[in-house]
């Protein structure tokens, strides 16, 4: 393969220049496209031996590549969130629920953003039915808010309002804890 590295700014030819003395196909990666980050995660995964056909290209950012190249590396099933339209975080929560076995088809949906996903990813790992608060209306805290209460085993339902602010529901969950803890 002929390279033309003068096209190259000179942190990607130093990544070229890596690949090619590890004895990589940096044709993967040597494309102007990607910057020097880009590259290097591509070459990372050439070196692990993983397919790095999940995440060379272009519309993923170094961040997106790293979440993916590490899915790729723990071996789950990456197919789940090697998508543009989800940011680093989103695929972070994912890949977590991925590693810690719960089933990330309740929350891998980009109409929740990560602090939500954490939030669902967390009650599935205790067991929780998240199916009360894993809903775009609730902001995190008032996920959290109804976790704590699930996990506390009171009833929820005294407070799972979406117009509820999660204040108010800090109150309630904690009195229904208090009066739990009486009888």
């Amino acid at each position: 393969m002929k390279l033309d590295l003068d096209i190259f700014k000179e942190m990607q030819r130093q990544e070229i220049k890596i690949g090619l003395k590890k004895g990589l196909d940096v044709s993967r990666y040597a494309k102007p496209e990607f910057d020097y980050q880009q590259m290097e995660e591509i070459r990372l995964g050439l070196e692990e031996g993983l397919d790095v056909s999940w995440y060379a290209k272009p519309e993923f950012d170094c961040l997106h590549m790293l979440q993916i190249r590490q899915g790729l590396k723990r071996g789950v099933d990456v197919s789940w969130y090697a998508k543009p339209e989800f940011d680093y975080y989103q695929m972070n929560e994912i890949r977590l629920g991925l590693q810690a076995g719960v089933d990330v088809s309740v929350y891998a949906k980009t109409e929740f953003n990560w602090k939500q996903m954490e939030e669902i990813r967390l009650g599935l790992k205790e067991g929780l039915d998240v199916s009360v608060y894993a809903k775009p209306e609730f902001d995190y805290q008032q996920m959290r808010m109804i976790r704590y209460g699930l996990e506390a085993g009171v009833d929820v339902s005294w407070y799972a309002n979406p117009e509820l602010h999660y204040a108010k529901m800090e109150e309630k969950v904690n009195l229904l804890i208090e009066f739990k803890g009486l009888i």
